[in-house]
């Protein structure tokens, strides 16, 4: 099994797809699984789109994410004169020749044209999609070396993987159609090829393919958003394969003891943005006590409040910590606690204060508060509790919360009216009251 060599082959544009990242993820799963190698090819001979600063673009997301590949960079232009020895070889052995043709922009030169059979069927079993064949009559001759002296994907593709020794190729089910080109290329070159495996495409709500029309499509996009690495990683993980059982949210550690490449899904995989906001939330969750509180400093503090060291600050990081999906989130749950100017949520306001006998109530509410001893989360349930008889406590607590906070949701309410301290909590929930 340590024989493995799986490869992520990306032609670096400036961006990097959700669709292409996740088929470097399966490749790396499937060596670290096997104790095989995950190298890295840099696909770069479309120099006009393949910058430095795409390339790094690449680098970056890999890292980000954790991929990292067991050998030196390989780099497909470093390469071309050896992909074009490979075309001599196949020129003089009939299974290429040179033709004239003419491009899309009406320039004719010629090229060089790999020679398919023409009789009987082209077949190979698929790790993932099981047996596929086709006729050979279907799959007709295509071009390998552009007019300007240039080697083609198909060629270069082969010829870095037979360099490279690469024992299986991953890679999305839009690649199906080359891979008959290729398993010919392989075998006019004397090379036994690779065992393919093809990954199902991700789709859209409407099963369409996911593109960025539908939202944010590139590894930055979601990075800038404050998706964590950790959380897209996982998600894209699921999109295609899950451990079996009902399990979603994994270490890196259980990922690759049960990946299966062979148990990757044939079905389309639809991506689902709800499923991975509620998936970073999750690794939120589930980080280092630790962790969430320097991180919740971090942003309180770029937000330009200054958090005290106390009780009530520690209070809510746990109340914080249950119920941040991302990050950047942290400063606009946190105003209320350490400003007055805060968004106040006018279909709240609406919804639970401008009604019949509700200023009454926040008066009311008030004086019980402020005579409320000791002042904590546990006397104020309680004493709200009592006021419901029985009945649910919704009439009191669904007008406290958006007096208090100006949101219809949030914290726990009694914690929040602990953290706030009794002074806060009385003079706005008097405030609220002045303004019905």
């Amino acid at each position: 099994m340590s024989d493995i060599r799986v490869r992520f082959a990306p032609s670096p544009t400036g961006k990097v797809h959700i669709g292409n990242i996740r088929a470097a993820i399966y490749n790396w799963l499937y060596a670290r699984h096997t104790g095989g190698k995950f190298l890295l090819r840099v696909e770069d001979t479309d120099l006009e789109r393949s910058t430095p600063e795409a390339i790094q673009t690449l680098m970056d997301c890999m890292e980000w994410l954790g991929l990292d590949y067991d050998e030196p960079v390989f780099y497909q232009t470093k390469n071309v004169a050896r992909h074009l020895a490979c075309v001599e070889k196949l020129l003089a052995d009939g299974r290429a020749y040179k033709m004239e043709k003419t491009s899309r922009d009406g320039k004719t030169g010629e090229v060089v044209m790999f020679r398919m059979p023409k009789d009987g069927t082209l077949a190979f079993d698929d790790i993932v999609k099981g047996h596929m064949e086709k006729k050979a009559e279907d799959v007709p001759d295509f071009a390998i070396v552009r007019s300007d002296g240039s080697p083609i994907f198909h060629l270069a593709n082969v010829v870095d993987d037979i360099d490279q020794g690469v024992t299986h190729v991953i890679r999305g089910d839009d690649h199906v159609e080359n891979t008959f080109k290729h398993l010919e290329l392989f075998r006019a070159l004397g090379a036994t090829p690779p065992r393919y495996g093809h990954l199902s495409m991700i789709v859209n709500a409407q099963g369409k393919p996911y593109s960025k029309r539908d939202g944010a499509a590139f590894v930055g996009e979601f990075r800038e958003q404050g998706y964590l690495p950790e959380a897209l990683f996982n998600y894209l993980l699921l999109l295609g394969w899950n451990p079996g059982d009902d399990r979603e949210v994994l270490t890196r550690d259980e990922m690759v003891a049960l990946f299966d490449i062979e148990k990757v899904h044939v079905t389309a995989a639809k991506f689902d943005i709800k499923k991975l906001q509620w998936m970073n939330g999750e690794y939120i969750r589930r980080a280092p006590r630790e962790t969430y509180r320097a991180k919740m400093l971090e942003k309180l503090r770029e937000a330009g409040y200054a958090p005290e060291e106390g009780p009530a600050l520690e209070m809510l990081v746990d109340q914080m910590q249950v119920r941040t999906k991302f990050w950047n989130d942290i400063p606009a749950m946190a105003a209320p606690f350490f400003t007055d100017d805060y968004p106040v949520d006018e279909k709240a306001v609406e919804k639970r204060l401008r009604k019949p006998g509700v200023k009454e109530l926040l008066l009311d509410l008030a004086s019980r508060f402020e005579a409320l001893e000791p002042f904590t989360a546990a006397a104020g349930e309680a004493m709200v509790k009592e006021l419901s008889q029985g009945g649910g406590m919704g009439p009191w607590v669904h007008p406290i919360r958006v007096a208090v906070s100006g949101r219809g949701e949030g914290i726990g309410l009694f914690e929040m009216c602990e953290i706030l301290g009794r002074k806060r909590t009385v003079e706005r929930l008097r405030r609220a009251a002045a303004a019905l």
